[in-house]
């Protein structure tokens, strides 16, 4: 291969891009970027397959009566706490009107 270095397990993905002959240099290093694409996307296919892999293999998830379970109790604090605030702020909106009213 002219001036590219690719490792022998990976040369059979590759050789579809590979030409014996380049007619010019523009081609040769369209041809490179090729290669080079093709073994990147080849290694981030892999990655994905492989954290797939592992969640669902090795990840002990929390079983799904759990998660309804919490789900819904951060829904009631979320809820709670946001009336919290807007009972506070509420009462501070109206503090600060009363203030500028007595200052004006």
């Amino acid at each position: 291969m002219s001036g590219v270095r690719v490792s022998p397990p990976v040369l059979k993905d590759v050789e579809v891009f590979y030409r014996p002959y380049f007619l010019n240099e523009l081609e040769a290093c369209s041809n490179t970027f090729f290669i080079k694409l093709k073994i990147k996307m080849a290694g981030i296919v892999e990655y994905i397959k492989e954290s797939f892999g592992e969640l669902k293999n090795n990840v002990t998830w929390t079983p799904w009566p759990e998660v309804q379970r919490l789900t819904i109790l951060v829904a009631v604090f979320s809820i709670i706490f946001s009336l919290a605030i807007w009972g506070v702020d509420t009462v501070f909106s109206k503090v600060i009107s009363e203030y500028f009213k007595l200052i004006s």
